[in-house]
């Protein structure tokens, strides 16, 4: 469930888009690489501390590998160890986005003489070219790790990922998720429109024969 993603901007696009300043020092290493969002990488995340809201850099996976496989994605926020970060503003964040990707239910052939794959379908938001994820994160013996929340599949996403979907906010809620209350955020766990998004693919990678 949406393990692939992107953010195709710069970081002032960040500044403008979200009115944050940077609350850590930006990576510069030449494996931080926003524009590619797999588990375990590192990603620009906006959060708010001191009453200001900022741009942090995370890994996502919101465990910190303290699990068998990174805790990329949250939904059920019945469970305690949830609940505990849904209660908490300081506990929540926006994830910067301009696509996500969810592999396609079949494989493929090619026809190039190897086993056939699955494609990417990439979904991306029609009135809102970087879009926010809600998430949830926490600090960890490995660092400072985030999830995004999802929630039910909407009709675009459901044909190629039924179970669910990242949970897209409007831009006149990203505050009340940050700063609202337990019951603001259950309310705004929600599909975003279809007629909203669009979608491309299926995507596959190169092979080399």
């Amino acid at each position: 469930m949406c393990n692939r993603a992107r953010f195709a901007g710069e970081p002032e696009t960040l500044h403008e888009r979200f009115g944050a300043g940077w609350l850590t020092d930006k990576p510069r290493d030449n494996r931080f690489d926003p524009k590619e969002l797999r588990p375990k990488s590192r990603a620009y995340v906006v959060r708010e501390q001191g009453g200001a809201r900022g741009i942090d850099v995370m890994g996502w996976d919101v465990l910190g590998g303290g699990a068998k496989w990174p805790m990329t994605n949250v939904r059920n926020l019945a469970l305690t160890q949830w609940t505990r970060l849904a209660e908490r503003p300081e506990n929540r964040c926006l994830v910067p986005l301009t696509e996500f990707a969810e592999f396609t239910p079949e494989k493929h052939d090619l026809g190039d003489g190897k086993p056939p794959l699955k494609g990417e379908m990439w979904f991306s938001v029609t009135d809102q070219p970087v879009f926010a994820v809600a998430g949830f994160w926490q600090r960890t013996a490995a660092g400072n790790g985030f999830a995004m929340v999802t929630c039910d599949a909407n009709e675009l996403v459901a044909p190629i990922h039924p179970k669910a979907m990242v949970t897209i906010l409007y831009p006149d809620d990203w505050s009340t998720w940050l700063n609202g209350s337990l019951d603001d955020v259950r309310r705004l766990q929600r599909p975003y429109p279809a007629d909203q998004m669009r979608v491309r693919g299926p995507v596959f990678p190169t092979r080399v024969r």
